[in-house]
Parts: C-alpha cells; structure tokens; sequence
C-alpha cells in the first residue's frame, strides 16, 4: 500500500464521506464544561456555536476510517471493485485530527464511517476505539456520530451507543428486493435486527431501576438511517412507506434521503444519470409532513406513485383534496390548520394563542408569518375570502414554475 502524508488521507477520505448524508447532531446531550475541564462540549459555559432552525450542531469532522472495502455493493463509489484512490486512518490518527481540528475552531463534533476492513467486527472495534479515546483519554465532550456496521457483534454496538452521541444504520436501498440484487453480502433483516438492538438499548437506558438508579446513557441522540433514491425503481410511495414503518417500529430521530449519484465503472443495473436532486428535496418535504404534521405516508404519495417534482407535496395534497377546503381559520382544530399550505407548526400555533383572546384576521396573518401565497385559496377568515379560488380549473397553474424554452447551445 502506498505511504500518505495525514494530509493525503484526510483529502481522501473526507472527499469519500461526502456520499453519506446521516450526520446530523440534533438531540445531542449537553455536558457541562463548569468544571473547567474537557473539550467541545456545546452546553457548558465559555463555548459558542452555531445551529440550525433544527437544532443540528453546523460543524463536524465528516470521515471515513477507511475506504477499503471488502463488500461489493454495485451502487458503492467504495466497493471492492471500484478503481479508486484509497487510504485508511489509524485510531490515533482519527483522535488527533479531530482534536487538532476542535481546538483551531474548524469542528465541534467529529462523524466517523468506514469501509468494512477484515471484518465487520474487527471495523467496528477500532471505529468503538476512537470513540472510546477520545472520552477517556482527550476528555472530548462534544458530539460524536458513529455509522455502525450491522454484521457486528452486538457487545461493540453496545460500547458504540455509550460512546457515542448517536448511531445509525443506513437500510442503503428502500426495497429488500434491491439490497438483494445490488448489496448480496447485505442482508436486511440483519439491518433491521441491529436497528431493533439500538432501540430496545435506548429504551433500556431511560429506564430507572426499582431504586431510581438509572442504567448507563446509550446514544442519547438516537439512531438514524439514509436510503439511496434512484439507484432502483421504487417510487416516492414506497421510500415514504418503508420510512414510516421505520419511524414506527425503531423509533428513528430522522431518516435521510440521498440521491443517487452515478460511479465510475459502474454495474449494467444501475442508471446511467442520477435522478433530479428536486426529487430528493421533495422526498424530504414529504418527510416533514409525515414528523410534523400529522400525515401519512399513504396520504402524501399519489395514486402513480411519485411526488409532484413542480410543487411541494403538501400543496399537492391540498389541491387533491380541495373538498376540504376553505378552512376557517377562526374554528378549525389543529390538525386541519396544520394541512393549510403555508401554515407550518409555529405559525399554527401562533394563531391558536390569538383565537383564546380575539378573532384572528386576515391581517394577523401577515405578521403571525404565514406564507398567504400559498394559503389564500385554501383559508377563509374576516378580511379574506377564497370565493371560487379553491375550484378554479388553473389552481394548480398559480404555483407551479412556467415552463422554460431549452436552449440547442
């Protein structure tokens, strides 16, 4: 094997994480540094960082340990076949980068995946190991995210969840008819049994003995998985069908959706060009709806099986479904404000908090922060009326983009 600088990995292996899209830090435990000791943490005094509206921490080391790989998946820019540029990090110097980078301001967490070397347990102990390092031996308190490998012994999956903030396991493809066919050394009933294992960890964790002690934390952020769009066939109504049963039945903090991107010297079953990124984007509105808004998968999906590419799913659903509206703002429960285009959970509650003292009016709305383009068809209320919006034969044409003139050059 050639002989890189640290340098030369970290471009490597940086540039080959950057497929995994499952690195959130949302729902990351917060230690204290009022102590004075430790590194990284985001709750203690003296640190300051940076979130999204979501809650996700901006900063990480995103890694791989290795992308050598024994597995062969065809989808896999990494698979054993695959003609790539590869290097592999050792534990320490994982340990070291991520704490060389914490202290010039460049992180405040580290994500850690890896190509599968020698074996699955073998991979897992070593990635268990840095975890591990950097809680004893750094003091490290800010956010760690390990990809856990399935195949592993259940003992490093547990060590993996005290270590660290949140696992997850990526399911790959929507279909075990797909992982069968692209991934043959992957199996998703190992998946799910693993996922299974994390969940009942979790729930064991919270729970307190007869005591009131309380067992060891197990990845306090959860668990998340990822599911590749477009590599096979599925529709947007099977990818959101397999997400809710994975919400359901493992209790996920998110699932995340990445779409697929075409590699070098790839097999004759995988498409020749990557699916529109638009799809992905409204595979994630969809998901939001299904979190947050009280939808279900069956709802959001339409008979064909695709989500609507030119509008976003949930103004689709209400133009489907345009019997239900206008919704008067002034009487409607919950529920039904929430499926209001342009309504989100905070504007809806906004205006619940206005109804227990006066009548909401059209002008509230403005400066409540609700998006009326979208809602004016689908809302009545005092100072606003749809009239015939909600049936106009062109609704639909008032949001959808105008169609484009291609160039020939």
């Amino acid at each position: 094997m050639v002989k890189r600088t640290l340098s030369e990995k970290l471009a490597i292996l940086a540039d080959a994480a950057k497929y995994d899209a499952s690195c959130a830090s949302s729902g990351g435990e917060k230690r204290s540094s009022k102590d004075g000791k430790g590194l990284g943490s985001s709750g203690g005094s003296g640190i300051c960082h940076a979130y999204a509206p979501d809650g996700r921490c901006i900063s990480l080391l995103k890694v791989l340990m290795t992308n050598f790989c024994i597995y062969d998946c065809a989808y896999c820019v990494n698979r054993a076949s695959s003609r790539v540029e590869r290097a592999r990090f050792s534990v320490d110097e994982v340990v070291k980068l991520t704490i060389e980078f914490y202290r010039r301001n460049y992180i405040e967490g580290l994500f850690l995946s890896s190509g599968i070397i020698r074996s699955p347990d073998d991979t897992m102990a070593d990635m268990v190991r840095i975890a591990r390092t950097l809680r004893e031996r750094e003091n490290f308190r800010g956010y760690i995210h390990l990809k856990t490998i399935p195949d592993a012994a259940p003992e490093l999956i547990e060590q993996a969840g005290i270590w660290a903030d949140r696992l997850s396991i990526n399911v790959e493809l929507p279909t075990e008819t797909a992982l069968e066919s692209l991934a043959p050394e992957k199996s998703s009933r190992t998946i799910r049994r693993a996922m299974a294992d994390v969940r009942m960890r979790r729930d064991a964790a919270r729970e307190t003995s007869h005591r009131g002690k309380r067992p060891s934390r197990f990845a306090p952020a959860g668990q998340s998985t990822q599911m590749i769009v477009g590599a096979d066939t599925a529709t947007d109504s099977q990818i959101l069908g397999q997400s809710a049963t994975l919400y359901s039945a493992y209790r996920l903090g998110r699932v995340y959706y990445s779409a697929f991107s075409p590699i070098p010297d790839a097999s004759k079953s995988l498409p020749l060009i990557r699916p529109p990124l638009m799809r992905e984007h409204r595979l994630y509105q969809a998901d939001w709806m299904m979190r947050f808004y009280g939808f279900e998968a069956a709802e959001i999906a339409p008979p064909a099986g695709m989500l609507d590419l030119e509008i976003d799913p949930k103004l689709a659903w209400a133009l489907a479904n345009r019997g239900q509206f206008p919704v008067a703002v002034n009487r409607a429960p919950r529920e039904m404000l929430l499926r209001v285009p342009g309504f989100g959970p905070r504007s809806v509650d906004r205006i619940l908090a206005a109804r227990r003292h006066r009548e909401v009016r059209y002008e509230d709305l403005v400066r409540i922060g609700c998006n009326l383009k979208n809602a004016r068809p689908f809302i009545s209320l005092p100072g606003w009326s749809p009239g015939a919006l909600p049936d106009a034969a062109q609704l639909r044409a008032r949001f959808a983009s105008p169609p484009e003139q291609l160039s020939l050059f």
